[in-house]
């Protein structure tokens, strides 16, 4: 009788350890998923991938997504070469094209060796571009340092502007 009823202390622990990790914010998603990778591909070119410790799935009056844990997302050029990495402690989707990455976003330019610091970022798949409208932080590959009101870019990296930019910038760069 105390083996069984140990055994159902034990049962009874883990399933509230199990709990813990789901839950966020006070709610339960229907689906949750750990360790998820996803990977987007066009004709078999990978385009993505997208690593999440946890991945949450909501459904109700207002269905969302989340990855309170972080995520890892890392582009790739048409020669399957890693273009841009992309890290964040937080991530969900606003609405059905719209996905914020949040809390300490860095993304990382293998090609141009830059590197992007700020606190929110917006993915738009309708637009197919990526944006910032907070204070952001650029470390170039020569070692200046440019802070701006935000960004715009593509949803790769390969190309982005910095708005407002203001910092050390090397002369040739104008």
């Amino acid at each position: 009788m105390a083996l069984c009823l140990m055994m159902f202390f034990v049962a009874c622990n883990n399933k509230d350890k199990n709990s813990q990790l789901l839950e966020f914010n006070g709610k339960f998603p229907d689906e949750s998923a750990e360790n998820m990778v996803l990977t987007v591909s066009d004709s078999g070119v990978v385009s993505f991938i997208v690593n999440a410790p946890v991945f949450n799935s909501y459904r109700g009056d207002s269905n969302y997504t989340d990855c309170p844990k972080g995520i890892i997302a890392t582009s790739y050029t048409d020669y399957g070469q890693p273009q841009a990495r992309l890290t964040a402690d937080y991530a969900c989707n606003i609405n059905n094209a719209m996905y914020r990455a949040s809390h300490n976003v860095v993304i990382v330019d293998f090609i141009k060796q830059d590197t992007l610091e700020t606190e929110e970022i917006i993915w738009d798949q309708r637009t197919r571009s990526i944006y910032s409208n907070v204070t952001v932080k650029q470390k170039k590959a020569d070692g200046s340092v440019n802070y701006g009101d935000g960004f715009q870019a593509d949803e790769r990296f390969t190309k982005y502007t910095i708005i407002h930019p203001h910092g050390e910038m090397v002369g040739t760069d104008f």
